[in-house]
């Protein structure tokens, strides 16, 4: 993971949309497994609320499937980047998202299904990635927040584990109960000119359920 984003890092430091970042991931990952298959938006049947299910991209290797899911949470910003290859510059101007805690519930969303799908699926194992330049998502908060969001944030040095109650308890579709435990490291992606230009990363690992004798 840390390969592939890196990577892209040199060739895209920003993104339109998450649909972009996925496609742009797939791209770089491709050129450095080339044996690998990727998929993009496979379905995987129906959630327990009964939802068709898709998930974002699977690798298929030689050591086994990967399912990964994204999430590109935007602050605003706008500016040029080099398009690459001799393309000249490209305009991006990005809109914010504003709702970091709809923002941080969908990724731990995430990190539940992927749960849910390896146990499904015995041998898989998934990655969760989330890709922001929303400072407020990585910084820990100065005081011990009172927010509906609590049990849900994801800031450097959280550890995502257990049942998450959102609201402590007063939204249960809104709960989700966690196997694994998830310790959020941001890593730096990018750094832009102008207000809201860093972007950070951060990536929980699912591990794989390992098949019944």
């Amino acid at each position: 993971m840390a390969d592939v984003m890196a990577e892209l890092a040199a060739v895209r430091p920003v993104f339109h949309s998450e649909a972009d970042f996925q496609h742009a991931f797939a791209q770089v990952l491709h050129r450095l497994a080339p044996s690998f298959g990727i998929r993009l938006e496979t379905p995987q049947g129906h959630s327990p609320q009964g939802r068709l299910e898709h998930v974002d991209l699977w690798t298929i290797g030689p050591q086994g499937r990967t399912a990964i899911e994204f999430k590109y949470f935007k602050a605003s910003w706008s500016g040029t980047v080099p398009a690459g290859d001799g393309l000249g510059d490209e305009a991006f101007k990005l809109s914010d998202h504003s709702a970091t805690d709809e923002g941080r519930r969908d990724y731990v969303f995430d990190i539940a299904r992927l749960e849910r799908l390896c146990e499904a699926q015995p041998g898989a194992n998934g990655v969760a990635i989330m890709l922001s330049n929303a400072q407020g998502l990585w910084l820990p908060p100065k005081v011990v927040p009172r927010t509906r969001d609590r049990e849900f944030r994801i800031h450097e040095g959280a550890i995502l584990s257990g049942t998450l109650r959102w609201g402590g308890g007063d939204y249960p579709n809104n709960a989700r109960n966690l196997s694994g435990s998830y310790p959020m490291a941001w890593q730096p992606y990018s750094n832009l000119p102008g207000t809201r230009g860093e972007f950070r990363w951060v990536a929980a690992e699912i591990a794989p359920t390992v098949p019944s004798a």
